[in-house]
């Protein structure tokens, strides 16, 4: 029997029970779909992830000074400064897996533009700060080391700090703001950053050179560090060696001995990232696999039709096999019918989740990734599921006694 007669015969069988045909496919569709938009889902959400990370900065390690303890109450990690300057010199000229380094010190004041005003954090740093962070500008130039040399009066405004003093759509390049009643000249605007993993405003920041800052905004603290210092390995698979170098090196400048404890903490931001990719990659396939126990269900309903169609057809199996139709023949009928089924049901559920998924991430404003391969497997999972539960009630109709058939009522 031909592909072509086959598939007229299923279809037209499918068509004869058009409600139960649909009933029968539905546990597919919403299989198919669930598979897809979970998916879709999941690796939207790990785009999301490497996003927000990406915007902490490239292979980002976050060096803090060590913690206090007064009264028999102990202070958090950067409440007691212990990093100095030449600690910082030291992890940017001796350690092979850094790249750059920069101190970074921040404190929270009130800028001033014409008749607006608006208290947001001020960082003092360094130009290497910026690389670290990936941090560009959409409007006008960063500084540079010169200006650190100088201790210039220049800042780098954040977006949400240039909504707030000049309205959204503003270039305040070129312009005056006063910090504690300093003037400084704008030669920037920081391009957008959004949201921190904690949900603090990134661009709600002003930056200004390191120098500037401790002459002032914040006075210093002598040799000592009265901020974090901010590193970039040389690359990603470099920033564990790069945390063991910078934790040997400092213990060796503070002159701790085995057994005590580390005045300092090195933070390995790519390590959080990495965990929550997995996290969330381990979640998607959960979600995933849920979703296929659906297309499970959706076998087992087309099998169960599918015995229902033989008993129903019994006397017609019987003519066929009387007027010369082979087991060959029949068995190839209902495995197409059962095909029929679980492949369509498997198109609809792919338009079903695709729109399910769009309509989700528009909604919510969630990254959605739709791939290729999915959909794909999705289909033929569809398509296997069909075959599988099919061949059992076609193999039954083929072994029928044609006599018995034609007896049948």
């Amino acid at each position: 029997m031909s592909p072509g007669t086959l598939a007229r015969l299923a279809g037209r069988a499918l068509g004869r029970n058009k409600m139960r045909s649909f009933l029968t496919t539905l546990g597919v569709v919403i299989g198919v779909a669930a598979v897809i938009a979970m998916t879709a889902i999941g690796e939207g959400a790990k785009v999301r992830v490497q996003q927000t990370f990406e915007a902490m900065g490239t292979n980002l390690l976050v060096v803090l000074s060590g913690s206090s303890a007064t009264g028999g109450m102990q202070g958090g990690f950067g409440s007691q400064p212990t990093l100095t300057w030449d600690d910082l010199r030291s992890i940017q000229t001796e350690l092979s897996a850094v790249k750059v380094a920069a101190a970074v010190l921040r404190a929270s004041a009130v800028v001033q533009a014409e008749e607006q005003n608006w208290t947001t954090a001020v960082v003092g740093t360094t130009p290497d700060y910026l690389q670290i962070r990936n941090w560009g500008v959409s409007a006008g130039q960063k500084f540079g080391a010169e200006d650190v040399t100088s201790g210039t009066k220049v800042v780098l405004l954040g977006q949400t700090v240039v909504d707030k003093l000049y309205g959204p759509g503003a270039n305040p390049v070129g312009r005056t703001v006063r910090i504690k009643m300093v003037p400084y000249q704008v030669i920037g605007v920081l391009a957008r950053k959004g949201q921190s993993p904690m949900g603090s405003d990134y661009d709600d920041t002003a930056i200004v050179p390191v120098t500037t800052f401790q002459a002032k905004i914040q006075g210093g603290l002598g040799q000592f560090i009265p901020g974090a210092i901010f590193v970039g390995a040389v690359s990603a698979d470099a920033t564990g060696r790069a945390q063991q170098q910078i934790s040997g090196l400092l213990r060796d400048r503070h002159r701790l001995g085995p057994g005590i404890e580390d005045d300092f903490s090195v933070r390995n931001l790519s390590e959080i990232a990495s965990a929550q990719a997995q996290g969330t990659q381990v979640l998607t396939a959960l979600l995933a696999s849920i979703a296929a126990v659906s297309l499970l269900v959706g076998g087992i309903g087309i099998m169960n039709i599918m015995l229902v169609s033989v008993t129903e057809r019994t006397r017609e199996i019987g003519i066929r096999m009387a007027v010369g139709g082979k087991p060959a023949d029949i068995l190839a009928q209902f495995v197409a019918e059962a095909l029929a089924l679980s492949a369509g049901g498997g198109v609809i559920g792919v338009a079903v989740g695709v729109g399910a998924a769009l309509l989700l991430a528009r909604e919510f404003h969630w990254p959605t990734i739709i791939r290729v391969a999915t959909v794909l497997v999705s289909l033929g999972f569809s398509a296997m599921v069909g075959v599988v539960f099919g061949l059992y009630p076609a193999r039954k109709a083929s072994r029928l006694d044609p006599i018995d058939a034609l007896r049948f009522e």
